[in-house]
């Protein structure tokens, strides 16, 4: 994952949290505007959820921010 693509994810789920609680879910979508504005990071990231790690539709923000810093660990 690259780090633009960390640093996205972690801020969106910061923001989610703080504004609807811990079990706010959330899909990659989230993570960007309604516009195909990056696809290549579109791209990663739905790579990343549905292929890489099998993810359902939508997942707690908690626990997407905890696997991604468990992946900025390696």
């Amino acid at each position: 994952m690259t780090k633009e693509l960390r640093n996205k994810i972690i801020d969106v789920c910061n923001k989610k949290i703080e504004a609807k609680g811990m079990n706010v879910g959330l899909s990659f979508y989230a993570f960007f505007e309604n516009k195909n504005t990056y696809p290549e990071l579109l791209m990663e990231a739905a790579t990343w959820w549905i292929q890489t790690h099998q993810l359902d539709h939508f997942e707690k923000a908690v626990k997407i921010k905890k696997m991604v810093h468990g992946e900025s660990a390696k």
